[in-house]
């Protein structure tokens, strides 16, 4: 078993709706598990759902769309996911996941509610679809390995990937960012597990922010993301590409596409997140 898969595995909870698991440290970002890890395990117990229930005869195993709304951060330690199956339909099975942790006094206290829909993606016809950037090639790329050691200290999570920074959009990592909002990279698990599509919605949400490379380098909070996962991709690199035009009152939007080794586009996301101007500010 993967080191992703290890983490990310549930055991059955108290009742058919309810299942459970533990976030360890090594997924963490700064003092808080990684929101698309979050996702990814909600995902898991929505899926597992979805598996064992006599109504869905369609037997859909992959999700389709998620839109999440984080209402604390995550933290090491167990947590429990409740689903709700809304409804089973030829196309699409849509459920509600809620992923809580015991509180300090042990009451239970929600970090995610979402709504997600699941489908089958083996075959997928492509009428139209973007094309992925002009990067170098992942060895021509910034490993995240090469980052100061004091940043990848509270950066367990990256330890996890492999991630190689396109240098054009690197620069923030010297202290130069380009000011433009794009972070680019090649993906993939450190561990060599193949993406699937539940990792693709983790994968959305891998990348550092965008914000860094407008000079925001405090923390950015996710508190809305809505995911599209487009097709089952091929095994191999993921080509990541982070995009930002809008900051502004206390929030900014991070738009994200993923595209598989075959150049198909196989993801996309949206996320609307917190952000300080005053922390970290460059340029």
């Amino acid at each position: 078993m993967s080191e992703y898969d290890d983490a990310i595995r549930l055991e059955p909870g108290d009742g058919p709706t309810r299942r459970t698991g533990t976030f360890t440290e090594d997924w963490m970002i700064g003092n808080a598990v990684n929101g698309g890890f979050v996702m990814a395990a909600g995902l898991q117990a929505l899926g597992e759902h979805l598996a064992a229930d006599p109504a869905e005869e369609t037997k859909h195993s992959d999700p389709v769309v998620m839109s999440a709304y984080f209402m604390t951060a995550s933290a090491p330690g167990p947590f429990t996911v409740t689903t709700d199956l809304m409804r089973c339909g030829r196309m699409l099975s849509t459920g509600q996941i809620s992923l809580s942790q015991p509180g300090s006094d042990g009451t239970p206290v929600e970090r995610m509610r979402a709504i997600a829909s699941f489908g089958n993606l083996e075959q997928v016809d492509t009428f139209k679809q973007s094309t992925p950037p002009d990067m170098p090639p992942p060895e021509q790329c910034v490993s995240s390995e090469q980052a100061p050691p004091e940043f990848l200290a509270n950066m367990r999570f990256l330890e996890r990937l492999d991630l190689r920074l396109d240098p054009a959009t690197a620069g923030w990592a010297l202290g130069k960012p380009s000011m433009k909002g794009v972070i680019r990279g090649w993906l993939r698990l450190k561990d060599a597990r193949e993406p699937d599509t539940t990792m693709l919605m983790m994968a959305l949400d891998a990348l550092p922010p965008v914000a860094f490379d407008l000079g925001i380098l405090g923390w950015t909070p996710t508190l809305e993301f809505t995911g599209h996962i487009r097709r089952r991709p091929a095994p191999g690199w993921l080509q990541v590409s982070l995009s930002s035009e809008n900051v502004g009152g206390g929030m900014m939007e991070e738009d994200a596409s993923i595209w598989d080794s075959t150049g198909a586009l196989v993801a996309q996301s949206r996320q609307l997140c917190g952000v300080r101007l005053s922390t970290g500010r460059n340029g």
